[in-house]
């Protein structure tokens, strides 16, 4: 005997499979809602944690820039003590140039010339004197010339002039004020080599 089977089997795989279809689709869309959920929960985090840090560096760098102020007023205030320190080593160094000035020339002055003026401008010294002839000038300036503390001189002007009744000759003369180079003390200007 045949049997026919007249139950609609081939409408009841088809709606098996629509149900099996709709229920992989609706767990891939739940897999799907749920993965970029987690991915977006990722993302909000690393944007959280990024800021957080973006704002931990904008506070620390405010923090540098306030150091950086202070040290740059401590440099500059570095910078004008140094400057006063070497106003006072500068000063501390040439205190004891005027005594050698004086004792050159007291050592130096021949005799018969009279010093009107004596002027120091750094190492540059102007001397206004009189003398009773030009050799005495000479003489002057070759005692300047073997000086260890004094050189270059230079006769700037040379004139008669009449005082107490007798005729003088007044000059101008330039030279300079140096330290001994090889660090021996000074001997007297005129004293034998």
């Amino acid at each position: 005997m045949i049997r026919i089977n007249l139950l609609p089997h081939r409408a009841e795989k088809r709606r098996a499979r629509q149900i099996q279809f709709i229920a992989l689709s609706v767990i891939s869309l739940a897999l799907a809602g749920l993965l970029v959920g987690t991915v977006q929960v990722a993302i909000n985090s690393q944007i959280s944690y990024q800021e957080r840090r973006n704002e931990y560096l904008k506070q620390e760098t405010a923090v540098l820039d306030k150091q950086i102020e202070e040290i740059k007023k401590l440099r500059e205030q570095t910078q004008a003590l140094l400057a006063r320190k070497n106003v006072v080593e500068g000063l501390q160094s040439t205190r004891s140039d005027v005594v050698h000035l004086l004792d050159q020339m007291l050592r130096i002055l021949p005799d018969g010339v009279y010093l009107k003026t004596l002027k120091q401008t750094g190492t540059k010294i102007n001397l206004v004197g009189y003398a009773q002839s030009n050799a005495r000038i000479s003489t002057l300036m070759r005692a300047v010339e073997d000086s260890p503390w004094l050189d270059s001189p230079a006769l700037v002007e040379i004139h008669a002039v009449t005082a107490g009744g007798s005729r003088i000759s007044e000059f101008t003369l330039n030279f300079n004020l140096t330290k001994p180079q090889d660090g021996t003390p000074a001997k007297p200007a005129g004293a034998k080599k």
